[in-house]
């Protein structure tokens, strides 16, 4: 699966554009990591139990896109992006999304 943040990609042909894909997954944040994250904004720095789970969370909601994506056909996903929002005080929410479509590489010159 060919998946670019741009609105085209550069070699290849749109030859059909199926629609708007997305990949969801909600998580939830330990007890442990919550007073560890509490803790450490006291002095700062980064909260790295916090970005693993984000990094994680992003791969799940890109592999989700990818089998919602194949499912209907297409073989690239293009204007690629993350959106994440806090639903209550320890749940992420972390959606992918973009536009799924039928490419073909174009004919070198």
């Amino acid at each position: 699966m060919l998946i670019s943040t741009m609105n085209d990609l550069p070699g290849h042909q749109v030859e059909e554009v199926i629609g708007e894909v997305f990949g969801l997954t909600v998580r939830s944040r330990n007890v442990g990591s919550q007073i560890g994250a509490s803790l450490k904004s006291i002095v700062g720095g980064e909260l790295k139990g916090m970005t693993k789970m984000l990094a994680a969370g992003r791969d799940h909601a890109t592999e989700r896109l990818v089998e919602s994506a194949e499912a209907q056909g297409a073989n690239a996903v293009l204007a690629f992006r993350f959106d994440t929002s806090e639903l209550g005080a320890t749940w992420t929410e972390i959606c992918a999304y973009g536009t799924a479509v039928r490419v073909t590489p174009e004919p070198r010159a």
